[in-house]
């Protein structure tokens, strides 16, 4: 086997799915299956006496003996590598449990590609291409996982003008490893947050109800799927839905779009942003966070251009830093930060455009 290979572990308790994961995994050329096991007790363990362990593990969630959320929590207490949670999303118990892995270190989560239908060619790619992308991390990246509010960064001194201006609307747009950011970020923020948030986070279809109603569970905000023509209201986040750019017209209503994809992403947090930068200027703030290409960066520096607040998320707490790392080059963030100082910023800054006495602060 070439030395340049990924060599990856699978684990799923079903023979015929892991005949098969092993069969399309190694069809890529880059790509090399180590091993297959049925359970995660025989992953860790077969960890454990590899003197070469796996680049990546691509793990089934409802397994017998040790199910994917424990196998991976113990995987990354002992010998931390990228986990890929591959799921048939059929069940909510096996979105409960990917999400939750998610939360205890895993990097990714795909849909398994084993039903010849529609979208198994899709499939088959959204895994391929996330096993040759997740073994790149070769340090799965953690962070402090503040509940607090940190102190808010001093703006730089071309932006103080911002202060005079209320925000009304925060967008945030996340791709690879962007659910448990999302979560920390969520998490930071006070239950009378008063702005509302609209999310669009890139993930697999068919894991978006799961991710929702993980993260109104884990965090203190109302998440849910927006809706076409709705009030987005404070202390609530809504997500845009699998198939749908989410925008906020001038009335501030919720707009669900079929337009054209754009970077082939539908919805894409390009559309989003740009959408606050025209209809909102100053009075919306942007954040930008881990996911690969370029999705919303072009349109986080158009945000600033109006005078919005806009935050990137930094390389050491992202899992894949492309979208805020072309941001950063850009000149698009006011901040740059790691994950858990990104609900402290915003809290201060949404504080600091308004006086004690309720009036915009000068």
């Amino acid at each position: 086997m070439p030395a340049d290979k990924i060599k990856v572990l699978v684990a799923d308790d079903s023979q015929v799915v892991r005949m098969l994961l092993v069969q399309l995994l190694n069809s890529d050329p880059c790509i090399q299956v180590i091993g297959a096991v049925n359970d995660g007790q025989a992953a860790l363990d077969f960890i454990a006496v590899r003197t070469s362990p796996p680049d990546v593990v691509v793990m089934d969630i409802h397994m017998p003996y040790m199910d994917g959320f424990e196998a991976t929590r113990r995987i990354m207490e002992t010998h931390p590598l990228p986990i890929i949670i591959c799921t048939a999303t059929a069940s909510p118990r096996d979105l409960e449990i990917t999400f939750r892995s998610m939360e205890a270190g895993a990097v990714a989560c795909v849909a398994k590609p084993v039903a010849l239908g529609a979208d198994f060619e899709q499939r088959l790619h959204n895994l391929l291409q996330t096993v040759r992308l997740m073994s790149e991390v070769k340090v799965v990246r953690r962070w402090n996982r503040a509940r607090g509010t940190a102190a808010a960064p001093a703006l730089p001194a071309n932006d103080a003008a911002q202060r005079g201006t209320a925000i009304k609307l925060i967008g945030i747009g996340a791709s690879t490893g962007g659910p448990p950011v999302l979560q920390t970020i969520l998490s930071g923020l006070p239950k009378d947050f008063p702005v509302p948030l609209l999310i669009v986070q890139h993930i697999a279809p068919g894991f978006l109800p799961g991710m929702v109603e993980w993260l109104s569970q884990t965090t203190g905000l109302r998440v849910q799927i927006a809706a076409h023509g709705a009030t987005p209201l404070p202390g609530h986040a809504y997500v845009a839905p699998d198939d749908f750019h989410l925008a906020a017209d001038p009335r501030g209503d919720l707009v669900l779009a079929r337009e054209a994809a754009e970077g082939g992403l539908r919805p894409a947090v390009s559309y989003l942003f740009r959408s606050l930068a025209n209809a909102y200027g100053a009075s919306a703030a942007g954040v930008l966070l881990t996911g690969m290409g370029k999705d919303g960066a072009a349109e986080l520096k158009h945000m600033r251009d109006q005078g919005a607040y806009t935050i990137a998320q930094d390389r050491d707490s992202s899992i894949v830093h492309g979208m805020p790392g072309a941001a950063i080059e850009l000149g698009a963030a006011i901040h740059v930060l790691p994950a858990d100082r990104i609900a402290g910023a915003l809290v201060a800054q949404v504080s600091r455009r308004f006086s004690p006495a309720g009036g915009i602060e000068q």
